[in-house]
C-alpha cells in the first residue's frame, strides 16, 4: 500500500483568485437598443402627422403672417366639414364654432375647400359661418410656383379676407 501524493499543481494552501471586476461599461446592447428606436421613429414619424388631403385652388396672393392660430373650417371633395381636424355636420357648424371661439364674432376663420366641390358647396358654409355672426373669415388657396400657370401645385397657404 502506498501512499499517493496529491496530484500535480495542487496544493491545500493555494486559494483560487476571484475574478477581477471590471469597471467598464458595455454599451453595446444600449447603442442596439437605441438604433431599433430610431429606425421605429423614423418609419412612423410620417405616418403621425394628420390631416384632411384636399387640393386647394391656387391664386396669386401674399402669405399672411399672424402669431395666433385661427381656425380651419375645411371642407373635402366628398363635402365632408371638418373644424380643424374634427368632422362635423353642417347643422352643427354655427353651434360648434360658438363654442370653439367662446361666442368672439372676431375670431378669425380660414376656409379650405377641394377644388373638385361646387362654388355653391363652399357658399353654404359661408354662409352658414356668416349668419353665425363671424366677420373675418378667409378662403385659403394655393401659391402657385413662379412662372407657372394656376394649376395644382404647392401647399402654402394664403388668403383673400372677405370682411363683412
Amino acid at each position: 500500500m502506498g501512499m499517493s501524493g496529491p496530484t500535480p499543481g495542487f496544493t491545500r494552501k493555494s486559494r483560487r483568485r476571484p475574478f477581477a471586476l471590471t469597471s467598464e461599461i458595455n454599451v453595446t446592447p444600449f447603442v442596439d437598443v437605441m438604433l431599433v428606436l430610431l429606425i421605429i421613429f423614423m418609419i412612423t414619424a410620417p405616418l403621425m402627422t394628420t390631416g384632411i388631403q384636399i387640393d386647394l385652388p391656387q391664386a396669386k396672393t401674399q402669405s399672411l403672417n399672424e402669431a395666433i392660430e385661427p381656425l380651419t373650417i375645411t371642407v373635402d371633395k366628398e363635402g365632408t366639414i371638418f373644424i380643424q381636424e374634427t368632422a362635423i355636420p353642417l347643422e352643427a357648424l354655427t353651434e360648434k364654432l360658438h363654442v370653439l371661439t367662446n361666442n368672439n364674432p372676431d375670431a378669425r376663420l380660414y376656409v379650405r375647400g377641394d377644388t373638385a366641390l361646387s362654388y355653391g358647396d363652399i357658399m353654404s358654409v359661408m354662409a352658414h359661418i356668416g349668419t353665425a355672426g363671424y366677420t373675418k373669415v378667409a378662403l385659403l388657396t394655393d401659391i402657385p410656383p413662379p412662372g407657372a400657370r394656376a394649376t395644382k401645385g404647392t401647399k402654402k397657404a394664403s388668403s383673400s379676407e372677405k370682411v363683412r
